[in-house]
């Protein structure tokens, strides 16, 4: 759906609800405005169909709506709310229409028509003020009167309160957020307690606690505002991936955002320090006296870095559980069953994990880590050994059970999350019933996953992490596999140091030809320089695995990845399928050449005769290949999951999608968790392999133009990468390595060990 930039506003009545999303308020509806479009020679305005949150909004109100004109390719034109005042019905068709709607439990339709029939204009209030009236329209006798009444009075005070929240720059759908959480009593806890809304409620962050104090006539120095605000600052940091801060910076950070002086924040961070609800870490001198700052935790990342290097400690100085192995035997044993000689790092790598509790293998794509993980699980198996393989991702799981021949889970799948206690069943006290322990694309491990993740290894057990460092880092915080292998370089006679880490570094897929392996590796070393740069679609090389085509700009640029997926691939490739096996990884989900607008046009050009579902996100249709937004531990699904929809009760408002051979039953309030995946960010396609990648690449771009990014996006391809865009983007973000350091204290935990 695109957007018109212009704003507009609009005054009448809603006539008809077509889509309710119960749980966020997302609504569909007929909108009958109030006056017809100037100039149109209409006595009475056109229904319109207006999109967006409405909370407690009923048929029949009057509504004043703030928002914009957009248009939707099937449906046309749209009002998207952005806010919105309403008002009670005054008309006796709208308060029968109102009332009839079904929003009070005990009036239906018949009872609505004898309620307005005997009360008129005047029902509203006859049911607020003199309730009692109600027995006199007959059928209802004093058990529905009271049961109507209370009904009534309910759904008043919820309107009351959307009005009230509303006043003080609460959205619609922050208002559903309050109203779900305190219920009736979200008033007087904004009014007195508008910070612990932001700690307590997920998507009100301090911004909109902060707006709503002020308003209130809260003091700009006040120690709850002070508090809130450093923790919000730890909180937006931690989202940019830190897990420790250096307490004079996150000083100057805070009573910068905050407009407060240095001192006052000063005095609050002790404070917190004292309360708990902070930890500091203070290092030691350096050798010539000079004190570094201190680096400040929120609890939960120092509690979960913590638990890592007590895992690491604990393993490391547990003798193994593994039966007698011959190491040298073994890998010559595996040598022999592959059919070839194992390079000098291959068999460390080998040795190492056999040897060491704890080990690391990492480098690029073409290195070898595949063939090292055949032959590690060949022996572990043919030893009798307990396996258990994991990644982060079911695709990477996937991956590497078909690689290695044994069975990988997810790490969520592998752990058992347990709704109900908020946690996963393997812990430390419930370990893992296992021997070996191998972790793939480690690099995408958070430090809490990471934490959780370790400590289920039984302490007699092997772990192997297998990642590439240069890759993007984890989407939540923390640098867990860089910092291990820092710790491991930099101990000296640590526990630390019984980390083996082995760095592939020589390409062997396909003999060295592979272009995408080669592009990959040049892009590490900082070299720019491409074979060749296309003209068009129509230049492709059909048998090159990376071909970079140009684009002038945005809108040339999505005119050829269409092209490519609609036309060149099916046509001169003929066998990936045209939605399953290619994918396409934007930088970007805004702009013309964003996430969002490749989902619309490739829907349109490639599932254009199915008829949809209309959610939150969109239209959703059989054959639409969706990505899981959130983990969903009741399904089993996990956030960037990819499925295909499969079929749409549009009865009923539901949807059914297959993930993996496995269906699961998308409710409408569940849509929300859904997104069309023709198209994804190149952070969402982290643990996964296609067989056919186009990355569009712009300088529109820049903020994202980095290293990590395009070798993350190249190497995601298995079999073919299209690059589309422009040579000068493409050298940017090969030229910047610049991406932005992610500040923990996991190192210094595990040098103190």
């Amino acid at each position: 759906m695109a957007s018109s930039p212009s704003s507009a506003s609009l005054t009448g009545v809603v006539e008809r609800i077509i889509f309710l999303n119960e749980e966020t308020h997302y609504t569909i509806a007929e909108f009958r405005p109030d006056l017809p479009p100037a100039g149109s020679g209409k006595e009475r305005a056109d229904a319109v169909t207006i999109v967006g949150p409405l909370p407690g909004v009923e048929c029949g109100e009057t509504l004043h709506l703030t928002g914009e004109w957009t248009h939707h390719a099937q449906h046309g034109a749209q009002f998207k709310v952005a806010g919105f005042k309403s008002e009670l019905p005054a008309s006796v068709y709208g308060i029968r229409k109102y009332l009839g709607s079904g929003l009070v439990p005990g009036i239906g339709k018949v009872y609505a028509n004898k309620i307005v029939d005997a009360f008129g204009t005047d029902t509203f209030r006859v049911l607020t003020e003199e309730s009692g009236r109600l027995r006199d329209v007959p059928g209802i006798g004093k058990k529905r009167a009271t049961s109507i009444k209370a009904a009534w009075d309910e759904k008043r005070t919820e309107r009351e309160l959307y009005i009230f929240l509303q006043t003080y720059g609460v959205t619609p759908s922050q208002c559903v957020k309050l109203v779900q959480r305190y219920g009736a009593q979200a008033k007087p806890i904004l009014m007195n307690e508008p910070y612990r809304v932001a700690r307590e409620i997920e998507g009100i962050g301090f911004k909109t606690a902060d707006r709503i104090a002020i308003n209130l006539g809260f003091a700009n120095d006040a120690a709850p505002r002070l508090d809130a605000g450093i923790l919000f600052a730890l909180e937006t940091l931690q989202e940019e991936g830190h897990t420790a801060f250096p307490e004079a910076d996150l000083i100057d950070h805070s009573a910068n955002q905050l407009e407060t002086e240095r001192r006052f924040v000063e005095a609050r961070i002790e404070a917190l320090v004292k309360e708990k609800a902070l930890v500091r870490h203070t290092p030691p001198a350096s050798p010539d006296g000079t004190l570094a700052s201190p680096l400040i935790q929120l609890p939960h990342n120092d509690r979960a870095e913590q638990k890592i290097s007590d895992v690491v400690g604990r393993l490391t100085q547990v003798a193994s559980g593994l039966p007698p192995i011959k190491v040298d035997a073994a890998v010559t044993w595996a040598e022999q069953k592959a059919g070839f000689a194992f390079a000098d790092l291959q068999r460390t790598a080998l040795k190492n994990a056999l040897t060491h509790k704890i080990s690391i293998l990492t480098g690029g794509p073409g290195t070898g880590k595949t063939t090292i993980l055949r032959a590690l699980v060949e022996i572990l198996l043919a030893k009798k050994v307990r396996v258990h393989l994991a990644a982060p991702t079911g695709r990477a799981a996937q991956r590497l059970a078909e690689t290695t021949g044994g069975f990988a889970s997810t790490i969520h799948r592998l752990l058992k999350y347990d709704p109900a206690r908020g946690g996963f069943v393997a812990n430390e006290n419930a370990p893992l019933a296992t021997d070996f322990l191998i972790v793939d694309e480690a690099s995408m491990l958070d430090t809490r996953l990471a934490a959780a993740l370790m400590q289920a290894v039984p302490v007699r057990a092997h772990l192997l992490l297998v990642g590439d460092t240069d890759q993007l880092p984890s989407v939540g915080a923390g640098n867990v596999l860089k910092d291990l292998i820092a710790a491991s370089a930099a101990s000296n006679g640590s526990a630390a140091t019984a980390i083996a880490v082995t760095r592939l570094a020589v390409i062997f897929r396909q003999q060295g030809q592979s272009e995408i392996v080669t592009t990959a590796h040049a892009i590490n070393a900082g070299d720019p320089k491409l074979n060749a740069v296309l003209p068009d679609v129509a230049n492709a090389q059909v048998w090159a695995d990376l071909n970079f085509i140009s684009a002038y700009d945005a809108d040339d640029c999505v005119r050829k990845v269409v092209q490519l997926c609609t036309d060149f691939i099916p046509r001169q490739l003929k066998w990936p399928h045209p939605i399953n096996d290619v994918q396409i990884l934007a930088p970007m989900h805004k702009g013309t050449a964003g996430v969002a607008n490749f989902n619309a046009q490739l829907q349109s050009q490639l599932n254009r005769h199915a008829r949809g579902l209309r959610g939150p996100g969109g239209e959703y249709r059989p054959g639409d290949k969706v990505i899981q937004l959130r983990n969903n531990y009741d399904k089993n699904l996990f956030n960037g999951d990819i499925g295909t929809v499969v079929s749409i009760d549009a009865e009923n408002a539901k949807l059914e999608a297959d993930f993996d051979g496995e269906r699961h039953t998308f409710e409408r309030g569940e849509f929300g968790d859904l997104a069309l995946a023709y198209a994804i960010s190149i952070h969402k396609s982290q643990g996964s392999e296609y067989p056919v990648v186009i990355v569009p690449l712009l300088k529109a771009h820049f903020m994202m133009l980095q290293r990590n990014l395009i070798y993350t996006a190249i190497t995601r391809g298995k079999k073919k990468v299209f690059i589309v865009g422009d040579p000068a983007a493409y050298a940017m973000a090969v030229r910047n390595s610049e991406s932005k350091q992610r500040l923990t204290h996991l190192r210094q935990k595990l040098a103190v060990r």
